[in-house]
């Protein structure tokens, strides 16, 4: 199963969302929007973006 972005309201009525792994796992979740909009827009970042998204590894800094 191919993972979702999920949309929600969080406690404080601010729209979040959520990337699940096709195993339902969450693999990251969204800062808190005002609108569905804002929220709808940050999907589409992500989407548009993530396939070039440089990638750098921090693991061995001390």
């Amino acid at each position: 199963m191919a993972g979702k972005f999920v949309l929600f309201t969080d406690s404080t009525g601010k729209f979040r969302w959520r990337l699940k792994a096709g195993t339902g796992e969450i693999i990251a979740a969204s800062q808190a929007y005002d609108s569905i909009d804002a929220a709808k827009k940050g999907i589409a970042s992500v989407q548009s973006h993530a396939p070039s998204a440089e990638v750098i590894d921090d693991s061995m800094k001390v």
